[in-house]
């Protein structure tokens, strides 16, 4: 059998196949009034596309733990019921088509209250729905972008609580796999980072000071989540800055990554999901087909801690040799999924494995 259509057991939990759908901001929820942060039809059509067509494992989108998390005025949340109530009906679906629902539950630090992309993903005043963003230190993302408010303990303290609430909710909400938003600059990253966190108290300085609040909301999450279900991490396994030897900035490094995958294994996390980047808008990037693979690799290799590897995976026999060389136990696909919501069933077709198919679409079997 092809390994890319193995099931992968995590915990008690079988996920059918080793296809999985990136979390991706669709930046489509109500913005203000009840239903702020509410999903809504485009994301119920959007996520039970990508279940019809055969996808293990769909991580919904960055969904803000409060309404200060979110990166824009129209992301997903789950601070409150009425958005349970209505992720249960995208959760619902996915379970009668054989996939998996798992949730990334976020915070956006220093890069909330933006625009949404399409409208050029500028920072927004108060005029314009926005607020004010929230960071270790106060250091703005880039030009143009607002001073954030510096943590103080207390506060990081409700935002761990928030993380836990988030987690009960999307549990609740009959979401399986839950992920913690470590990557891209966002708010836990921002923490891991020498590059963003200039702290001199316990949540800065030293590394174990700079991972204290990203396990402390690990440890939170999984309190309150099923012991027989997994947690998730996902994770920017570089900053690109020190591996750059023209940049004198010191920044988040791969050998960082794998210290702190093996923390993450001790404090019950399943799986790392290996991205890369976010936190320093000028670093240099040198992108191209499986960029990101080698870093997962490595995470795998050295620690034993699963991992799904992510970043211009377009292509079935691609995937394939990720996996079924090891290199990955599972392959996250962002913008490959958008383009192509069938992935995984012509991945079968050409690779020779199985998935399910809706009966309704049985005359295409």
């Amino acid at each position: 059998m092809s390994a890319l259509f193995e099931p992968c057991t995590l915990r008690s939990l079988t996920i059918p196949n080793r296809i999985w759908m990136a979390p991706m901001c669709q930046y489509s929820a109500e913005v203000f009034g009840p239903n702020a942060g509410v999903a809504g039809d485009w994301h119920f059509s959007h996520y039970t596309a990508r279940a019809t067509g055969g996808t293990g494992l769909i991580l919904v989108e960055a969904t803000a733990v409060s309404p200060e998390g979110r990166i824009s005025p129209a992301d997903l949340g789950i601070w409150n019921d009425t958005q349970v109530e209505a992720f249960r009906r995208i959760t619902s679906f996915l379970k009668e088509q054989g996939t998996v629902a798992g949730i990334q539950i976020a915070h956006a630090g220093r890069k909330a209250s933006t625009d949404q992309p399409w409208r050029g993903g500028a920072p927004l005043g108060a005029d314009e729905h926005g607020w004010q963003p929230l960071a270790p230190s106060p250091l703005p993302f880039a030009d143009g972008h607002p001073v954030p408010e510096e943590l103080t303990t207390d506060r990081i303290k409700e935002i761990v609580g928030e993380f836990a609430d988030a987690a009960r909710r999307a549990l609740a909400a009959g979401f399986e796999v839950v992920e913690v938003h470590g990557a891209h600059g966002y708010l836990i990253g921002e923490f891991l980072s020498p590059h963003t966190n200039h702290r001199t108290d316990e949540y800065g300085g030293s590394y174990e000071n700079r991972t204290r609040f990203p396990l402390e909301v690990v440890d939170a999450v999984r309190e309150v989540w099923p012991e027989e279900l997994p947690v998730f991490f996902r994770i920017s396994a570089t900053d690109w800055l020190t591996e750059n030897a023209e940049d004198e900035r010191t920044g988040w490094t791969a050998d960082d990554t794998v210290r702190f995958a093996a923390d993450l294994l001790a404090h019950g996390v399943d799986l790392l999901d290996v991205s890369t980047g976010g936190n320093a808008p000028g670093a240099r990037i040198p992108t191209g087909p499986g960029y990101q693979v080698p870093f997962a690799e490595r995470v795998r290799r050295e620690t034993g801690l699963p991992t799904a590897a992510v970043g211009e995976i377009t292509d079935p026999q691609q995937a394939e040799k990720i996996v079924g060389g090891g290199q990955a136990d599972a392959v996250l696909l962002g913008r490959e999924l958008l383009r192509n919501p069938y992935f995984a069933r012509h991945a079968a077709r050409e690779l020779g494995g199985a998935v399910a198919a809706p009966q309704q679409y049985h005359r295409a079997a």
